[in-house]
C-alpha cells in the first residue's frame, strides 16, 4: 500500500470514530467503501480520533485501553500497558528491570523521568574480573548481575503526576492475569526454550517457567504466576514501599546473600528515579524530543540525523535506495564510535553536549565517502569535550490522548528474562543490567558493544541503555512517537522509522516494516535483516561493506498524527505479536 492509498483509507474512516447516531449507523451500513477500507487496514495498524495505544501485546494494549475508558489519561494507559507487560511479556521487561519514560504534556511541556537501574553500593571495577580476567557470565547471570530495580518507581512517579488515576488501579488488571493466567503465544515458548538451560538453575524460575515433568512451559499452556499477582496485589494496598522499603526488599536482598550477590535491602531504600531534561533538537524542519544520558539513544538518534541533514535522501528507484542506505550505515558507524568512547551516567561521566553540535555533525558528514565504505578507527572529538557537558531486551509503549497527551516508554529486563533469576516467593523476573556497563576494557557485552571508563561500573552508578523513546514535533505540535526494542538496534530502528516516515513519505507501517540494516562500528559489519533486497545486497558489498543476514532486527512501536483529519494512527511492528488501538 502506497502511502496515497494509506492516507485516502484513513480519511474514509474517520467518519467511524465519531459517535455513532442513528444517522451514523445508516450511512455505515450505505457505504460498502467505508467497510470495504475496515477490511484493508493492515492488522498490526489502528486508527481512532481520541487515542492511541501501541505495544508488543494485544493483553498490555487493552490495559491501556480500559485505563482510557476509566477516565484517565496517555500516561495512565502508558502505565498500565507497561504493568500488564510484566505479566505477559516478562521476557523483555518488568518491575524486576528498568525504563526512560518521556512525557509531552496536555500543556505542551516535556518530561524525561530516568527509571534505569542503579548498581548496587557494593559494585566495583573489579567485580566481574576472575583471576584478573572479565567473566561476562558473572554479569549476565545470576545474583551479580542485577542493579536495582527502577521501573517500578518511574511507573508510579509518572501517574502520580501526570496521569488521573490511583497506581491501584492500574495494576489491578495485571494481577488479575497473573493469578489467572494467559496463554503461552509461540514466541513467548520460544523465549523459554532458548534459555531453559538457564533458567532451570534458579528454583524460583523453574517454579514458574517448568512443568512438574521438567519440560518448559510450551506453545498454547496457560501461565499462572501467582507469586507475581500476590506482589502485584500487595503494591496496589502498601504502595512502592512494599517494593523499595518493605517485604520485596527484604526477601530478595537475603536471597541475594544466600547465592552470593551483593544487592542489599539498603540498596532498595536509596533507589530514587532522576528527572532529566530532555534532549530536544531539530532534524529538518521537525523537532526531536529524546531522552538524555545515560541513554546514548536520545544523543545518537539526534546524531545520526544530523550528520544526515547534510545529504539529500530519497527512495524513489534502485540508485537513490542505494545510495541513502550507504550514507545512513556511514552516519550509523560513525556515531556508534563515539558511543563507545563518550557515553555513561552523567553524574559519573563527562558527557559533552557537543556530541549532538550541528558543526560537529557537519564534519562527521564531511568524512563520508558518498562511493565507499569509510574506516572509522576510534571517536571524534565535539567541540567543548571537557567543560560543556551534560547533567549529572526490551519493549516499547506508545500511547496518546486528544488532551494533548503523548507518551513513549521504553522498558526492559536487558536480555531475555535478564539475570534468570525469579527470587522465590516474589515471582518478579530479575534483570541483568549490569552487563550493560563496560566490565573491562575491550570486553564486549551480550549485544556486542564496546565501551570505555565513562561506563564502568561503581556504586549508585547507572549503566548506559540505547533505549531511545522519542516524540517528534512539527511547527510545535506533536505528530509521530517512536521506540524501539533490540539493544544497539533500538537506536537505527528509530533513526530508520523517522527517516523513512519523513524523508522518504513512506505510511508508518511500511517505515516500520520495511527490511532494515544496522552499523554499530564493532564489529564493523552491516547487519541486513534476512529478506533484504539481493540486488542492494549485491550493490552494497560493491561498496566495501562487510555485510552480514540477522533474523533478530528488534521490534518498533509508534503512532502518527494527521492535523489533516485529526486522526491518530498506531501502528505495532509486524515483526512481533502485538496490537494498536484507540477508543
Amino acid at each position: 500500500m502506497n502511502p496515497k492509498e494509506f492516507f485516502q483509507r484513513i480519511r474514509i474512516l474517520r467518519i467511524l470514530v465519531f459517535p455513532m447516531t442513528a444517522f451514523g449507523l445508516l450511512q455505515l451500513a450505505a457505504n460498502p467503501l467505508i467497510l470495504s477500507a475496515i477490511q484493508k487496514l493492515p492488522p498490526n495498524v489502528a486508527t481512532s480520533a481520541k487515542n492511541m495505544v501501541a505495544t508488543v501485546h494485544p493483553l498490555a494494549t487493552q490495559a491501556g485501553i480500559d485505563a482510557l475508558a476509566e477516565g484517565g489519561n496517555a500516561v495512565d494507559a502508558a502505565v498500565a500497558a507497561g504493568l500488564m507487560l510484566g505479566v505477559v511479556d516478562g521476557y523483555n521487561s518488568g518491575i524486576g528491570g528498568g525504563c526512560f519514560i518521556l512525557i509531552r504534556t496536555g500543556d505542551g511541556k516535556f518530561v524525561a523521568i530516568d527509571g534505569r537501574e542503579m548498581a548496587p553500593a557494593a559494585a566495583n571495577r573489579d567485580i566481574f574480573l576472575v583471576d584478573g580476567q572479565p567473566d561476562t557470565s558473572l554479569s549476565q547471570l545470576g545474583a551479580l548481575a542485577s542493579g536495582v530495580p527502577g521501573a517500578l518507581a518511574a511507573y508510579a512517579e509518572a501517574a502520580a503526576e501526570h496521569g488521573r488515576l490511583p497506581l491501584a488501579n492500574l495494576i489491578a488488571s495485571a494481577a488479575d492475569v497473573a493469578e489467572n493466567g494467559f496463554e503461552i503465544s509461540e514466541s513467548y515458548a520460544e523465549r523459554v526454550s532458548s534459555v531453559q538451560n538457564e533458567l532451570v538453575k534458579y528454583p524460583g524460575s523453574r517454579g514458574v517457567f517448568f512443568k512438574p515433568d521438567g519440560a518448559p512451559v510450551g506453545k498454547g499452556d496457560l501461565l499462572r504466576q501467582t507469586d507475581l499477582a500476590d506482589t502485584y496485589r500487595k503494591i496496589a494496598e502498601q504502595g512502592t514501599d512494599y517494593f523499595y522499603r518493605g517485604e520485596f526488599a527484604e526477601k530478595t536482598a537475603a536471597w541475594m546473600k544466600e547465592n552470593g550477590g551483593i544487592m542489599t535491602a539498603d540498596d532498595f531504600d536509596n533507589y530514587h528515579t532522576v528527572s532529566r531534561e530532555p534532549l530536544i533538537t531539530t532534524y529538518r524542519e521537525y523537532t526531536i524530543v529524546g531522552f538524555p544520558p545515560p541513554g546514548s539513544g536520545g544523543i545518537h538518534v539526534a546524531q545520526i540525523l544530523n550528520i544526515l541533514e547534510n545529504f539529500e535522501l530519497r527512495n524513489e528507484s534502485l540508485d537513490d535506495v542505494e545510495y541513502s542506505t550507504h550514507v545512513i550505515t556511514e552516519a550509523m558507524k560513525l556515531a556508534f564510535a563515539d558511543r563507545a568512547y563518550w557515553l555513561g551516567d552523567p553524574e559519573y561521566a563527562d558527557v559533552p553536549r557537543g556530541l549532538i553540535d550541528k558543526g560537529y555533525a557537519k564534519g562527521l558528514a564531511a568524512r563520508i565517502d558518498p562511493v565507499r565504505a569509510i574506516n572509522v578507527d576510534s571517536h571524534g572529538t565535539p567541540p567543548l569535550a571537557d567543560s560543556n557537558l551534560f547533567e549529572r531486551h526490551t519493549t516499547h509503549i506508545a500511547t496518546a490522548d486528544d488532551k494533548g497527551n503523548w507518551v513513549a516508554i521504553t522498558s526492559t529486563v536487558n536480555t531475555s528474562f535478564g539475570s534468570k533469576v525469579i527470587v522465590p516467593g516474589l515471582g518478579v523476573v530479575m534483570n541483568n543490567q549490569m552487563d550493560d556497563f563496560s566490565i573491562a576494557p575491550g570486553t564486549p557485552n551480550a549485544f556486542g558493544l564496546l565501551g570505555n571508563d565513562a561506563n564502568s561500573v561503581q556504586p549508585g552508578k547507572r549503566p548506559l541503555s540505547s533505549m531511545s523513546p522519542t516524540i517528534v514535533l512539527l511547527d510545535g505540535k506533536p505528530i509521530m512517537t517512536v521506540g524501539a526494542a533490540g539493544g544497539p538496534k533500538i537506536i537505527t530502528q528509530v533513526v530508520l522509522a523517522i527517516v523513512r516516515h519523513l524523508d522518504f513519505g513512506l505510511d508508518m507501517n511500511r517505515a516500520i516494516g520495511d527490511r532494515r540494516f544496522h552499523q554499530q562500528w564493532s564489529p564493523d559489519k552491516l547487519y541486513i535483516e534476512n529478506g533484504f533486497d539481493g540486488r542492494m545486497e549485491v550493490r552494497l558489498r560493491s561498496r566495501g561493506h562487510n555485510i552480514e543476514n540477522n533474523s533478530g532486527t528488534g521490534v518498533t512501536q509508534a503512532i502518527v498524527f494527521d492535523p489533516v483529519t485529526g486522526l491518530f494512527t498506531g501502528v505495532h511492528d509486524p515483526r512481533a505479536e502485538g496490537s494498536a488501538a484507540g477508543q
